[in-house]
């Protein structure tokens, strides 16, 4: 692909995230005008921390950010702010634009249609709250492809779409000539429009510049490592032939003393021509989430379930029973209310659903609102510790928090200042704390590492309570043993 002016130059950018940590270390690289770009990385490497840097919102310690000339940006926000949620459709899109835009209406229908939200009558008018999880997500996104930017940001834009909203997503994505910069773990999607991908390694804090889609530069990044892994045995080899030649020489005395120092020498050279080999990212530890005990009976019974369905509110009558060890899958589209349907099931305050008042609820939400964000990653630990065994188990949070790699100093940090990806691993964490009897999980792989959902899915197939699962990730599904389903659209 022919690719134009350089629109993006980082010259040796670095940057530091709260108390010492390093995120970026004098970073290098460019990004012409057209090009389609991947950010690849751990959770916690930094990914959404260079999406505010590019963006201005935060400035580097040191080294330089040179934009081309009038080049405008878009960055597709994670959440909707809580003050723009009593806007209207319309006055948030005018929000996207410095000057009053005359033909709104049709560029948002346009958009809407990208983003698979069309078809609601008169959906100008209709107040953003109104919209479901699923669909602000949709808004959010809508609200970044409308402005057609010279550069757009997106960060992990699959979360929240269902099969149509994704495919919609990629066709707008391969058709957009200007550059486009995106997170995800998504490399189904990322393999139709990637041309390029920067690789942000959490160990050197650098940034790696490849060429080709993600699975070429995934391979292309394991070949190096055998080819490091390769060459450092060679010179290992060599090194310590210098250094038994030293010996011998050292031994003979006299004259051949200065040849052994300069063997010495070279050894140290090639000491030095090691190359570190990156530590690949790592996976979660294989986890069990404990069921609680002494449960016995029905946990939860459904006989009417409400749902929301063009524009109305609208009662189903239904028969399901859940006992321990049975798992069922919500399904239905954006927008019919199945998050809505699990909040209040975590509540105990569902209309026309039974829950028994022994059981132990831990629940999963996509917005990670069950974690207090000013608690430390501990202190949240603690309080689910003593809830369900009336003390502190300080040894039992250790050893659970350090197979989600949360270790050393993040014990003690603010869950508000973890990467999306990393709050996700707390509240997991939080969950095999918790020993449930009744596990409600809403959209559990958004933000999470594609690394993790392996380990994850075989823990939930494994679980032995009373399971409520709704996810969009079919092949996330897939992986977990579900007894029955739930189709609140039929």
């Amino acid at each position: 692909m022919a690719h134009g002016e350089v629109v993006i130059r980082f010259e040796k950018v670095s940057f530091e995230y709260g108390h010492n940590k390093s995120i970026l270390d004098s970073v290098d690289f460019s990004i012409r005008r057209g090009m389609k770009v991947t950010i690849m990385g751990q959770n916690g490497a930094g990914k959404s921390t260079l999406f505010s840097l590019i963006t201005g919102d935060r400035v580097p310690e040191d080294g330089k950010i040179n934009l081309a000339q009038r080049t405008t940006i878009a960055l597709s926000r994670q959440v909707i702010p809580r003050d723009e949620l009593d806007l209207t459709v319309r006055e948030f899109f005018e929000k996207c634009f410095k000057d009053k835009v005359y033909d709104i209406d049709p560029r948002i229908d346009d958009v809407l249609e990208v983003v698979n939200l069309k078809g609601h009558v008169k959906v100008h008018e209709r107040i953003i709250s109104s919209f479901s999880g699923g669909q602000q997500a949709r808004l959010l996104l809508a609200s970044a492809l409308i402005q057609e930017p010279d550069v757009l940001l997106l960060d992990e834009p699959t979360n929240n779409l269902d099969k149509a909203g994704i495919s919609h997503l990629t066709d707008f994505l391969i058709k957009y000539k200007k550059t486009v910069i995106v997170i995800s773990h998504d490399a189904e999607f990322l393999n139709k429009f990637t041309d390029a991908v920067l690789y942000l390694d959490v160990y050197t804090k650098k940034i790696e510049q490849y060429v080709g889609n993600y699975t070429d530069v995934r391979d292309q990044i394991i070949a190096r490592m055998e080819r490091e892994n390769r060459k450092n045995a060679l010179l290992s080899k060599e090194i310590l032939a210098k250094k038994e030649q030293a010996n011998a020489f050292a031994m003979k005395g006299g004259n051949l003393r200065a040849v052994a120092k300069r063997m010495r020498d070279l050894a140290e050279d090639l000491e030095e021509e090691k190359v570190d080999v990156r530590k690949e990212d790592k996976t979660i530890r294989s986890f069990t989430i404990p069921v609680q005990e002494n449960i016995i009976g029905d946990l939860v019974s459904f006989e009417s379930i409400s749902i929301f369905k063009n524009q109305k509110i609208k009662k189903i009558k239904t028969n399901v029973k859940l006992r321990k060890n049975k798992h069922l899958l919500l399904s239905g589209p954006n927008g019919i209310g199945k998050s809505t349907l699990l909040e209040l099931i975590a509540k105990r305050d569902a209309e026309g659903i039974t829950i028994s008042s022994e059981v132990r609820i831990g629940y999963y939400r996509q917005d990670f609102s069950t974690l207090d964000f000013n608690d430390t990653v501990f202190e949240s630990l603690a309080d689910t510790t003593r809830i369900v065994s009336g003390k502190v188990n300080e040894e039992a949070i250790r050893a659970t928090v350090a197979g989600f790699l949360i270790t050393g100093d993040m014990v003690h940090t603010k869950i508000g200042s973890l990467s999306e990806g990393q709050k996700g691993l707390v509240a997991f964490a939080k969950l095999v704390l918790t020993r449930p009897g009744l596990l409600i999980l809403d959209e559990p792989t958004n933000h999470i590492n594609f690394r993790h959902l392996p380990i994850i899915a075989k823990a939930l197939s494994e679980y032995q309570g009373a399971m409520i699962l709704v996810s969009h990730t079919p092949e996330f599904v897939e992986q977990i043993r579900i007894d029955e389903t739930l189709d609140l659209d039929k």
